[in-house]
């Protein structure tokens, strides 16, 4: 550009690159009908008017956002006649802050949390907290409704009694009844002392052998002899199978008698064993029990002991008991 001819321009808005334009078209090259590549256009080919198909040009890190010193940049106006084809590069192109704009930022992704993955609200959280209300609104009313049962129950009891709970008065207790309790203990089984017994035969009383349990230590001695025997006529409360229990003392040695209930005799003696093992013919210390099943009936029953041919009799008799079957 001729000295003393560039107008009202400033150094800066000439084009840097203006040889390589003028290069060009010495080659020959046909510059586009709009203008554009840096060639200019029909309203910029006239002398001493400066070309509008390119911006400012600055040096680089020179560029400021949002304008220098609170200075706004007017759009350039371009005529309609130097735009570019579609498709074609634009010559008016300019950075974004000059158009006088806020500053341009990038927007951040925004980050989807929760059960929703990105594909919308989390709808199962909505979900989870509709079925907690619900619920809490179903306790609600079954509290109401049961509340509300319950007073209505009081009204139905105060209603039946005029309108006041009251509690029945307490009777005085009467006579003691003389009915039996359907609670009462079962009655005691017998027993006897065989001191008391009927004896017969040679069969006596005696004290000399100390241990026996009788009144004043009485106990029947002298069974030792066919004949000899000692009868019991023992009440019972109920018919039904008990044991007959009987204590005596032997001389360490093993002896039996013949067990007779009601009249018929057991078909198996009683056995009056040495259950204690003793080898002390000593009798004061050998004093044992033994035991053997008998059916009774209500009342009154005849038990006999007794000392027959084939029994081995050396015993003492001390008491005989009636208990329950095991």
């Amino acid at each position: 550009m001729a000295a003393g001819n560039d107008g009202a321009n400033k150094p800066e808005n000439d084009d840097p690159f203006g040889y390589l334009y003028e290069d060009g078209q010495a080659a020959g090259a046909q510059p586009p009908g709009g203008g554009g590549y840096g060639y200019p256009g029909p309203a910029a080919a006239q002398p001493g008017v400066p070309r509008t198909s390119y911006n400012q040009v600055r040096t680089v890190g020179e560029r400021q956002y949002g304008g220098q010193g609170g200075q706004q940049h007017a759009q350039p106006y371009v005529p309609p006649q130097q735009q570019a084809p579609y498709g074609q590069p634009q010559a008016q192109y300019a950075a974004p802050e000059t158009y006088g704009g806020p500053p341009t930022r990038q927007v951040p992704p925004q980050q989807h949390h929760g059960g929703g993955s990105g594909r919308g609200p989390n709808t199962r959280g909505i979900l989870i907290g509709a079925v907690a209300v619900v619920a809490v609104v179903v306790v609600g009313i079954a509290a109401a409704v049961i509340t509300n049962s319950g007073k209505d129950d009081d009204k139905d009891k105060q209603a039946g009694t005029g309108g006041t709970a009251t509690t029945a008065p307490v009777q005085p207790s009467g006579e003691p009844s003389t009915e039996p309790s359907a609670d009462e203990t079962p009655a005691e089984l017998p027993k006897q002392d065989a001191a008391t017994l009927k004896l017969g035969g040679s069969a006596g009383l005696a004290t000399d052998v100390k241990g026996a349990e009788g009144s004043n230590g009485t106990y029947v001695a002298g069974f030792n002899q066919v004949g000899s025997s000692v009868t019991w006529k023992a009440n019972m409360p109920t018919e039904g199978k008990y044991r007959l229990t009987v204590r005596y003392a032997i001389p360490a040695v093993d002896a039996n008698a013949t067990l007779t209930v009601n009249g018929k005799a057991n078909s198996s003696p009683l056995g009056l064993k040495n259950f204690v093992h003793s080898t002390d013919p000593n009798l004061e210390k050998n004093w044992q029990t033994t035991w053997a099943p008998v059916d009774l009936q209500k009342g009154e029953n005849e038990i006999k002991i007794s000392c027959e041919t084939g029994n081995q009799c050396d015993v003492l008799l001390d008491w005989l008991e009636v208990t329950p079957p095991e």
